[in-house]
């Protein structure tokens, strides 16, 4: 029998995650309808472009990113409306977590069209899976701010929370967030910084703070970051 949800319906946005660095980890199920949908709204047409022959997947992109989102959502929704079928996805991982998403599905709900989420890699929920650190409660934040007095305010606000915090953070600051994080609360806090999850070069660098800065400056800061800092009364 023919497992109906592999099969796009019309009028229906399907939010599909895609692999964060292993090809391997995308699904059959988001494969069956990246193939089937009649649009893909992606954040760079040349990634997802890419990502789509090597599959052999050949579907018409739409440019769907933060500089356009919210003009591009509201068109979406339309051409869901009259009857298409649209798969959303991001460079990487799941749409809607610190990528866009968020709008198309928002203009879906606000309009009836049924939105479909097809689950899969994420690089926020594979580092906590992994981390040895409480995933009872967490507070995912997105990016933390550029700036180092933002930072700092963050950490602060943050200092004494109950629950593991869950950042993700550029190849760019990720040394400048850890020092401050340790000069905020403290070198024994524990924290987990992971990079290239599902990638090659996977590490993940667990441990009280300060241990952790040390050994991130002997390593390759190439890549996306994942950073998470216990509660302040946890030990590994």
């Amino acid at each position: 029998m023919e497992n109906a949800s592999l099969t796009p319906r019309p009028g229906h946005l399907y939010v599909v995650a895609t692999p964060i660095g292993n090809l391997a980890d995308l699904t059959p199920r988001a494969q069956a309808i990246l193939a089937g949908v009649d649009l893909v709204a992606c954040e760079d047409t040349r990634t997802t472009g890419a990502l789509l022959t090597r599959l052999g997947i050949h579907r018409e992109l739409v440019a769907y990113h933060e500089h356009n989102e919210t003009g591009a959502a509201d068109r979406l929704a339309a051409q869901l409306v009259a009857g298409k079928s649209v798969a959303v996805v991001s460079d990487a991982g799941t749409p809607g977590l610190s990528d866009p998403g968020f709008r198309i599905v928002r203009a879906c709900r606000r309009q009836g069209v049924t939105v479909v989420p097809v689950p899969g890699p994420s690089a926020l929920t594979a580092v906590l899976s992994a981390s040895g650190l409480p995933t009872n409660g967490f507070l995912f934040v997105g990016f933390l701010p550029p700036k180092s007095a933002a930072r700092i305010a963050f950490f602060e606000k943050y200092r004494d929370f109950d629950y593991t915090l869950a950042l993700y953070e550029s190849c760019h600051r990720i040394e400048k967030a850890v020092r401050e994080l340790v000069e905020t609360l403290g070198p024994g806090r524990v924290v987990c910084v992971a990079k290239e999850v599902t990638k090659v070069h996977e590490t993940f660098f667990t441990g009280p703070a300060a241990d952790v800065q040390s050994r991130l400056a002997q390593a390759s800061l190439k890549g996306e970051f994942v950073l998470l800092i216990a509660p302040v009364d946890f030990e590994l």
